[in-house]
């Protein structure tokens, strides 16, 4: 399902414009990106969390230079999925 399929979606269920659902869900992912950029979790009960994770520093190889590259530690977005919408989802998927 991509953007489009779920600005369609919603708009067929509400009745709402599609350019005002459009300008909608563009801001909610505007506003989640902005809250993980300022290192604030966003918590969407009974959906999930967007949650910053901390990966740490680590040595990895250039195979074909065949050196040693030292990656720092950085922090990557990340979604962990509400314990009822994984059991939704289990249930339902065959």
């Amino acid at each position: 399902m991509t953007k489009a399929d779920i600005v369609n979606e919603i708009s067929k269920n509400t009745g709402i414009e599609k350019v005002t659902v459009q300008k909608t869900v563009e801001a909610f992912m505007e506003s989640i990106k902005d809250s993980l950029s300022k290192n604030r979790n966003v918590y969407l009960r009974g959906f999930g969390s967007f949650i910053i994770k901390k990966r740490a520093q680590k040595t990895a190889r250039n195979i074909s230079k065949n050196t040693t590259i030292i990656i720092p530690q950085h922090f990557i977005p990340s979604f962990k999925p509400a314990k009822t919408f994984v059991s939704k989802v289990k249930s339902n998927v065959k």
